[in-house]
């Protein structure tokens, strides 16, 4: 079953390097015997002097690093059997993504030993740190370990953050815990671990000592078989107390509400993105067209701008031709002179007309009086 272990130490002046070469099985422990149990190694967030090279970042910190200082700390973690090779370095990953995540440069490996007493698998992994915090400014590598500067940052080197304190290490301690049993319930294992004491557990037993691969191979063989069988009946107990341990029923119903309230989010969250993503497209082609329909009337603005020019050109050039003269309505009558012979000549047949007429009406009515001898506008004389 899955066994719980989470310890911190802390690395003094000249000392990183030598283990940065240890965890990772490189230098002198890279063809030692004993030491062909690496499983993975990786790194994170280092300056850009040390990019992709831990090993020159510890270099540095052994060399600049304050002498009183811390040069690295170290979380050393045991991981479950349950896990595979990949579900194992996922589960670190996710772990330091947690814990570490961009504030301090790592370097982590995963061992995967043999049993020294029960034989069989012992993963576990040491992630190292640096305590200085990243700023994004940029130092160079004795600049990085220098004193921090409070006022004018650029100055001094990056502020440390130990997470020396008690509580500190009790939220990495429940933080591994929490991402662990994450990790074997994804995974389909009843498997769970509790990184809380014994004695917080409410189980009255001593802790057992951890010996170590040199020591346990100094047992005798009793002592070993001793060892094992107590092993066997701690974990068998732990086990029957687990399943015999009342079942919370408002725990139960609490998590799965939670359970489902959470889909019911991630449902409403997708639906609306799709919504947004839907309005967004929509918005995007009616702009496109808005833009489309004003091009095409700059356009025709343009074309009949265009021919209108050409127009009033065309008029500028067309040669001008005069008006005709526009005929009299009627011809100028001739002059005629009052002595002329012809206004005597019709001056007497008018007179010759008017007598006829005159003539006319008397034969016709011999009873009337005679009219006035004035007649169209003449005095003629009897």
């Amino acid at each position: 079953m899955a066994s719980y272990h989470c310890s911190v130490k802390v690395g003094g002046k000249g000392k990183a390097s030598g283990h940065a070469a240890y965890i990772a099985r490189e230098g002198h422990y890279a063809e030692r015997a004993g030491y062909e149990d690496l499983e993975a190694t990786g790194h994170g967030n280092l300056p850009a002097w040390a990019e992709g090279e831990p090993a020159l970042f510890w270099a540095a910190a052994d060399r600049y690093e304050r002498a009183n200082g811390a040069s690295y700390r170290e979380i050393e973690i045991a991981l479950p059997r349950e896990l595979n090779p990949a579900q194992r370095q996922a589960l670190v990953l996710d772990f330091i993504r947690q814990e570490i995540g961009e504030r301090h440069a790592h370097q982590w490996a995963i061992h995967n030993p043999g049993a020294a007493l029960a034989g069989g698998e012992q993963p576990h992994a040491h992630l190292m740190y640096s305590e200085r915090t990243v700023d994004g400014i940029e130092r160079d590598p004795e600049q990085y370990f220098k004193r921090y500067n409070g006022k004018h940052p650029e100055l001094g080197g990056c502020r440390k953050d130990s997470a020396g304190t008690e509580e500190r290490l009790l939220e990495t301690r429940q933080r591994w815990a929490e991402v662990q049993n994450a990790h074997l319930q994804q995974h389909g294992h009843a498997a769970r671990v509790d990184h809380r004491s014994l004695a917080d557990q409410g189980i009255d037993r001593a802790p057992e000592q951890h010996l170590g691969g040199r020591r346990v191979r100094q047992l005798a063989p009793e002592q070993r078989e001793a060892l094992l069988e107590r092993r066997e009946a701690e974990n068998e107990l732990l086990q029957s107390q687990r399943e015999l341990a009342p079942f919370d029923f408002s725990q139960h119903l609490h998590a799965l509400t939670a359970a489902a309230q959470q889909r019911e989010q991630d449902e409403q969250a997708a639906r609306m993105a799709e919504a947004r993503a839907y309005c967004q497209q929509a918005l995007s082609e009616f702009r496109a067209e808005l833009a489309q329909k004003a091009e095409q009337e700059r356009a025709l603005e343009a074309e009949r701008e265009r021919l209108q020019r050409l127009e009033a050109e065309r008029e500028r050039e067309r040669p001008q031709r005069p008006e005709p003269e526009q005929a009299p309505l009627l011809e100028p009558l001739p002059a005629i002179g009052l002595g002329s012979p012809a206004f005597v000549e019709r001056l007497q047949a008018a007179l010759a007309e008017t007598m006829e007429q005159l003539q006319a009406q008397r034969e016709q009515s011999p009873a009337q009086e005679p009219p006035s001898q004035r007649s169209r506008g003449f005095d003629m004389e009897p």
